[in-house]
C-alpha cells in the first residue's frame, strides 16, 4: 500500500475516494516542524542555518506518519502547490527519511478525479528553488520579529512585536490617516440644468461646462453671476455625438481580486473568504451519493490563465445556455500581473456545468455565495463583450455650454451573468435629440460641494493597495490583516481601518531607526528578489546576507539611541466591579476593550459600551453599542439583563409620527440615510439628505 500525505483531513477524505484502496491518505494538519518560539533559532554567522523542532502537540501525528511510512511501498507528498506547501513536503521528507531526488511530490490545482489520477501518474522531485524562497522569507521575518521586538518591549511596552510586511501595512494605514487629518476641504460648485425634450416631454440632466474650456466654479458669487447671465437664454442642441463602445469582461479571479470582490459584494473578511475557498477547493459532498469533489481550483494564485479544457467546457456551456452570439469573436486572454506564477491557473469552478443553483442544497449559505461569485466571474470572463451606444450632447446657452451624456445597452454580452455595481449605476440614457433642436429649461440647480479627504482603507482597498505596491503575496494578505489588528496597531470600525496611538508610535520608531524595513519600495524589491529565488535566478543566501548586515547596524544604533516612551493606558470612567479601580482602554485582536489595571491580580475585562444618546423605548435606560460572539454590531439597553431590548439597526432619538414607535437609521452609500419606523407593519420612513445649498428655477 502507498502512503499519501496532505495537509487537512477534508482534503484527505476527498482524495482517498478518488485513489481507491491501494492508497492510504493521511493528513499532517499543516506544518509539523517549525522554528522554536523560545529563541531566534537562526545562526546568521553560520550561513543562516535554521534550527527546526517538532511543533508542540504535533508529536503524535508525526509518529503516526512515520509508522505508516515504514509500512508503505511508496510515499507521496501531495501538499498545496505553492511555497508553503513545498516547504511542508520538504519537512515531511526529512522527517520520514526520504531521499531528496526521488519523485515523491504530487501537485495538482484542482481536486477532481481525472486531475488527481493524472497527477499520481507524474510525480516529481521536490522543488528546491521554491523551498529556498520559502526559507528565505521565513528567516527574514524571524530576524525582524525576534530582533526588533525585545527592543520595543524595553523602550515602549511589554508584549509588542514588529513584523517585516505587517509594519509596512501599518505604515500605509497611518499615512492615510495623516492625509485625512491634514486635509483642508476646498469649496466648489456645480450647476445642473434639467431640460425637457418638447416632443416626448422627457426630462434629462446636463452639467454646466463653461465656454471653449471648462470653467471651474469656485465660489457662490461666481455661480450667481453665471445664473444671472443665463436668464432669458435659449437652450439649443449644438452637437450630438453617437458612438458604440465595447465593454469587455474582467478576468477570472486571482486571490487578491477574489478577496476584494467578496469584501465589496458579500461583506466577507479576507479571513472568511479564504476559509470558505479552502473548503470549496478541498471537497464538498454533492449529488445523491454524496460524492466528495473539489468545486474550485486552488485559491492561492496570482495568475489569470486557464486551461484549454476549462476554456472549451465554458464555450460549450455558453453556446448551449445563451447561444453562439454570446461567444467572443476570438478566445479571451488576460495579461497577468507582474511576477505572477503562470504555472498556476486562475480561480475557477472545476466544472461550469456544476451551476450554483444545482450546488446550493449541498453548500452552506456562505459557501454558496462565494461559489456563485467565482462561477459567475469565470463564465463571464469567457463571454462576448457588452455593446453600449453612448450619446453625448452639447447644449448651448448664450456663450455658455452644458454637456449631457447617456448610454444604452444594445447587446448585454457577459453582463447577463456578471456585472459591476458601479457600472450599473453609471448607465443612464438621454432622450432622442437632434442638432439645432430647442429645449425647454425645466430647472437650474446650483449645488455647493467640498472636496473630500481620501477614504480610509477597507479590507478590499487595503488588499488592492498591497497588491499594487507589491507588498506581500496573495497568500499573505489575510494573515497580515489579522496580525496588525491582533497587535493593537489598527482597529476596524464600521468596516474601515483606523490606526491606534500605538500604531502611530511604532511606525514613527520604525521610520527613524529602521527606514528600509518600513519603506514600501524596499519591501516590494525584497518580494521581487524572493520571486527570483523561486525561479532559480537569485540565491536565497545572498538575499539574507544583503539584508542582514545593514539591519544589524541599524539595530545597534537603535539600542543605543532609542529613548524610552512612556505609553500610559487611557483611563475611563467605568469602574471595575471586582476591585473598584478605573478601567483602562486596551487594544486586542477584536478591537478596543476595557480591562482592570490591577492585572494579573484582577482579570476583569469588558467591551466598551458606546452610548448612542437614545433612551431605551422599554425602560429609562440608555441604548448602547454591543457585539455578538461573532463580533457583529447590534444595539441594546445598558440595563441588560433586566431589560431585553435589542435592535440590529441604530435607534435615533425620534418617534414615528404615524404610530409612535421608535425610529431607526439605515445608512446609504450616497450619504443620504433612511430614518424608518421600527414597526414593520407601519412602514413609515423619511430620507435625511446631505445638506447642500441649492436653488431651483
Amino acid at each position: 500500500m502507498d502512503l499519501v500525505i496532505v495537509e487537512s483531513p477534508t482534503k484527505a477524505r476527498t482524495i482517498s475516494k478518488f485513489l481507491g484502496k491501494k492508497y492510504q491518505v493521511k493528513a499532517s494538519m499543516g506544518h509539523l516542524v517549525d522554528l522554536p518560539k523560545s529563541h531566534l533559532g537562526i545562526d546568521p554567522e553560520n550561513g543562516f542555518k535554521a534550527k527546526y523542532i517538532t511543533i508542540r502537540g504535533k508529536g503524535k501525528i508525526l509518529k503516526e506518519l512515520k509508522d505508516a511510512g515504514k509500512k508503505a511501498e511508496n510515499i507521496f507528498l501531495a501538499t498545496d502547490p505553492d511555497r508553503e506547501g513545498e516547504a511542508i513536503s520538504w519537512h515531511l521528507s526529512n522527517c520520514l527519511g526520504l531521499s531528496a531526488d526521488i519523485p515523491c511530490r504530487v501537485k495538482f490545482h484542482e481536486i477532481t478525479k481525472p486531475t488527481i489520477e493524472n497527477a499520481f501518474l507524474n510525480p516529481q522531485p521536490l522543488d528546491f528553488n521554491k523551498i529556498e524562497a520559502q526559507q528565505a522569507r521565513r528567516i527574514l521575518d524571524r530576524l525582524v520579529g525576534y530582533m526588533i521586538s525585545p527592543l520595543l518591549w524595553d523602550k515602549v511596552r511589554k508584549g509588542l512585536s514588529a513584523g517585516r510586511v505587517q509594519s509596512v501595512t501599518v505604515r500605509l494605514i497611518c499615512d492615510r490617516e495623516k492625509e485625512i487629518q491634514d486635509f483642508i476641504p476646498e469649496e466648489y460648485w456645480t450647476i445642473t440644468g434639467v431640460f425637457k425634450e418638447p416632443l416626448s416631454g422627457e426630462l434629462f440632466e446636463a452639467k454646466f461646462f463653461g465656454k471653449d474650456k471648462k470653467i471651474k466654479l469656485a465660489e457662490e458669487s461666481q455661480v450667481k453671476d453665471i445664473l444671472k447671465q443665463l436668464e432669458g437664454c435659449s437652450y439649443l442642441v449644438k452637437k450630438i455625438t453617437v458612438k458604440e463602445r465595447k465593454r469587455n469582461s474582467l478576468p477570472p479571479f486571482t486571490t487578491s481580486s477574489l478577496q476584494q470582490d467578496a469584501s465589496t459584494r458579500l461583506g466577507f473578511t479576507t479571513k472568511r473568504t479564504m476559509f470558505l475557498a479552502q473548503q470549496l477547493y478541498e471537497g464538498v459532498e454533492i449529488g445523491p451519493k454524496k460524492e466528495a469533489v473539489g468545486l474550485i481550483t486552488y485559491m492561492r494564485t496570482d495568475a489569470t490563465k486557464i486551461s484549454t479544457v476549462a476554456r472549451e467546457e465554458a464555450e460549450k456551456y455558453i453556446a448551449e445556455k445563451f447561444g453562439v452570439d454570446f461567444l467572443p469573436e476570438k478566445t479571451r486572454s488576460f495579461v497577468a500581473t507582474k511576477g505572477a506564477q503562470e504555472a498556476h491557473e486562475a480561480i475557477r469552478p472545476t466544472s461550469v456545468f456544476r451551476e450554483p443553483e444545482k450546488m446550493k442544497n449541498f453548500l452552506t449559505r456562505d459557501q454558496y455565495k462565494l461559489y456563485k461569485l467565482i462561477w459567475e466571474r469565470f463564465v463571464s470572463s469567457q463571454m462576448a463583450a457588452a455593446l453600449l451606444e453612448q450619446v453625448k450632447a452639447d447644449i448651448s446657452a448664450g456663450s455658455y455650454l452644458f454637456k449631457a451624456s447617456g448610454s444604452t445597452l444594445k447587446f448585454p454580452g457577459f453582463t447577463v451573468i456578471y456585472n459591476e455595481k458601479e457600472d450599473k449605476e453609471k448607465e443612464k440614457r438621454i432622450p432622442h435629440l437632434q442638432e439645432g433642436q430647442l429645449l425647454e429649461l425645466h430647472a437650474l440647480q446650483p449645488e455647493q460641494h467640498y472636496t473630500q479627504p481620501p477614504a480610509r482603507y477597507t479590507e478590499a482597498s487595503l488588499v488592492k493597495m498591497l497588491e499594487n505596491k507589491g507588498i506581500g503575496r496573495p497568500s499573505t494578505y489575510s494573515p497580515i490583516i489579522e496580525t496588525i489588528q491582533s497587535r493593537g496597531y489598527v482597529l476596524k470600525e464600521e468596516k474601515v481601518f483606523k490606526p491606534t496611538e500605538l500604531g502611530f508610535i511604532i511606525v514613527d520608531i520604525m521610520k527613524e531607526f529602521f527606514p528600509e524595513i518600513i519603506d514600501v519600495d524596499f519591501t516590494a524589491q525584497l518580494e521581487n528578489k524572493l520571486d527570483k529565488v523561486e525561479s532559480g535566478q537569485y540565491p536565497g543566501l545572498r538575499v539574507l546576507e544583503d539584508f542582514y548586515k545593514p539591519f544589524l547596524a541599524r539595530l545597534r544604533v537603535a539600542s543605543e539611541k532609542m529613548e524610552k516612551i512612556g505609553l500610559e493606558d487611557e483611563k475611563t470612567e467605568e469602574i471595575c466591579p471586582l476591585c473598584g479601580k478605573n478601567l483602562v482602554k486596551k487594544y486586542g485582536r477584536y478591537g478596543t476593550f476595557l480591562a482592570c489595571p490591577g492585572f494579573p491580580e484582577c482579570r476583569f475585562t469588558m467591551r466598551p459600551k458606546a452610548n448612542t444618546g437614545v433612551e431605551c423605548p422599554l425602560c429609562q435606560g440608555q441604548i448602547v453599542e454591543r457585539r455578538t460572539k461573532n463580533k457583529k454590531l447590534f444595539y441594546g439597553c445598558n440595563n441588560y439583563p433586566s431589560c431585553k431590548f435589542v435592535s440590529w439597526d441604530k435607534p435615533v432619538d425620534k418617534k414615528c409620527p404615524r404610530c409612535g414607535s421608535f425610529m431607526v437609521e439605515k445608512k446609504r452609500r450616497n450619504g443620504n440615510n433612511i430614518i424608518r419606523c421600527s414597526n414593520k407593519e407601519c412602514g413609515f420612513q423619511e430620507v435625511q439628505e446631505v445638506e447642500e445649498k441649492q436653488w431651483k428655477k
